[in-house]
């Protein structure tokens, strides 16, 4: 009896050490005293302290006219406060899945604030205010192309991640959509610039990271980029963009494998259709700027049907975008870049009415894959994860997880540095496992965020216990390049012999070549 009492009691302190980890913020007081000032480009911000961590909000790193290229922000006189998130880019479509609530929603709270086209704006949380030169993470948010922003999850919250890792957490707002991704070339005149305005915001987002982050305690020359979904596409695609060379030292791509991006001749002709729709003859001389937003959207929305586009994203344009991503190989501007690479489990499984029984299981696959096809995918799948209920079958991702392989392996194949792939397999349990380990489900445990997210994760001792181990492993490649760190067995660089694999779970571990057989499929 002595000995259980002994283990729980040791259990429930690794329990509560991980709580207060995420929970500090909450257990200390907020000061706005001069020491919270800083002096940057543009003139003086004043942030606040929140319990031992500097935060500064809303700081402006560019401005923009529309469908022109980012400039330097506009400097001010006196201190300028810094302690309210600014507005975030203008939105797409809404981001409530079917338009309708759904457990997606319950589980992930999205954030809705102010929307603008005023909207180059950032996020700083750092241990310290004193010259010490500490490894900065610079996280994109995701939403593909055109939704999203730094903070419409509370799990991207950056104060946990900071105060644990000792490091600065930077995140990024930046324009979206048919503002940030239109292509409009084709018109020349002023709009010859005027080609992946949101990769540029971003690039000018770095370009000021460099010039000022070592006045927050951080160090220009230890910056890793970072981000989910569109965001790991945005990741991607910096690295393949020769005006961000030597402004980031290090990438982490999460479920958001981008291997190609548009040509430009489809990107020009969505361009030009564009302003066809608005009632123009395509020239230099258009002005887009008396449409409101709502018209342009209506005008790219219908647009993109005519030219059979699914919408607006980053182009090779040839000056900025110099070739794909990752096809058929990884940039050589990236080359000494090492990258950590992953995807989760059950990606899309929000996205499906799930499947129950083997004969609906059927009926859903059949007809992409054929009968014959169906019964080797059954075996296949049995001989991976055995022992799983039907709906496993459709619930289980290998389209993401292909795309991760195949980024890895660019990047292996091009050398110079080390990729490492990883599988968040971690099911949460809210709502009968209606999210699992889907799309984004990793975000509250690389940020250290369970606390803020609860209604994703459940807020389990398990949740903390998988969110300790996770986030270790993120400081770990954001301060060296390499993930390896206590708690996890020996993670081993990518290669395309055996595929090597660290799967996040309860007990995580690294498997080689152990779903090689579904990614055919």
């Amino acid at each position: 009896m002595k000995k259980f009492l002994v283990i729980a009691a040791a259990a429930a302190l690794l329990l509560c050490a991980c709580k207060s980890r995420q929970e500090g913020s909450a257990m200390g007081p907020i000061t706005t005293g001069e020491d919270c000032i800083v002096q940057v480009t543009s003139g003086k911000i004043l942030g606040y302290n929140d319990a031992g961590i500097y935060t500064f909000k809303g700081v402006p790193y560019a401005k923009a006219e529309r469908f022109m290229p980012p400039q330097a922000p506009d400097s001010w006189e006196g201190v300028r406060k810094t302690q309210v998130y600014g507005p975030q880019a203008m939105q797409g479509q809404n981001m409530m899945w079917g338009g309708q609530p759904s457990d997606y929603d319950f589980g992930f709270q999205f954030k809705k604030e102010l929307n603008s086209e005023d909207c180059q704006m950032l996020n700083i949380w750092t241990p310290a205010l004193d010259g010490k030169k500490r490894p900065v993470f610079v996280w994109i948010h995701g939403g593909g192309y055109a939704n999203g922003s730094a903070i419409f999850l509370p799990a991207q919250e950056g104060r946990a991640l900071a105060e644990k890792g000792d490091i600065v957490v930077v995140t990024v707002n930046h324009r979206l959509n048919i503002l940030g991704y239109i292509d409009l070339t084709a018109l020349g005149g002023k709009y010859s610039e005027s080609v992946n305005l949101g990769q540029q915001d971003l690039v000018k987002a770095l370009e000021w990271i460099h010039d000022n982050i070592a006045a927050f305690g951080g160090d220009p020359g230890c910056v890793t980029i970072g981000g989910q979904s569109g965001g790991g596409g945005k990741t991607s695609t910096l690295m393949a963009m020769p005006s961000a060379k030597g402004l980031f030292h290090r990438a982490i791509v999460q479920s958001g494998s981008t291997l190609r991006q548009q040509e430009p001749a489809q990107s020009r002709a969505l361009g030009i259709a564009v302003v066809e729709e608005l009632g123009l003859k395509p020239g230099p001389d258009v002005d887009l700027s008396k449409f409101s937003y709502d018209e342009l959207v209506a005008a790219g929305n219908r647009a993109s049907r005519k030219v059979g586009r699914g919408g607006f994203s980053p182009v090779v344009d040839g000056k900025y975008l110099i070739q794909h991503p990752f096809d058929p190989i990884a940039a050589e501007c990236s080359k000494g870049v090492p990258m950590l690479i992953g995807s989760n489990l059950n990606e899309f499984c929000y996205t499906n009415n799930i499947p129950v029984s083997m004969d609906e299981v059927k009926a859903r696959l059949v007809p992409r894959l054929g009968e014959e096809r169906f019964q080797q995918y059954v075996k296949d799948f049995e001989s991976v994860y055995p022992g799983q209920e039907p709906k496993e079958l459709v619930n289980t991702d290998f389209r993401t997880r292909g795309n991760v392989i195949r980024q890895a392996t660019a990047k292996q194949a091009l050398g110079g540095a080390n990729a490492y792939v990883y599988l968040f397999a971690w099911k949460s349990q809210v709502n009968d496992e209606a999210l699992a380990a889907c799309h984004g489900m990793e975000l509250p445990f690389m940020f250290n965020n369970i606390a803020n997210q609860r209604e994703m994760t459940g807020g389990t001792p398990e949740a903390y216990k998988v969110a300790d181990v996770v986030s270790n492993a993120w400081i770990a490649f954001i301060k060296t390049g390499d993930p390896n760190c206590k708690g996890l067995p020996k993670w081993e660089p990518f290669n395309p012999q055996d595929n090597p694999t660290m799967v996040f779970d309860n007990v995580s571990e690294l498997k080689k070549n152990h779903d090689a057989v579904m990614l055919q499929y």
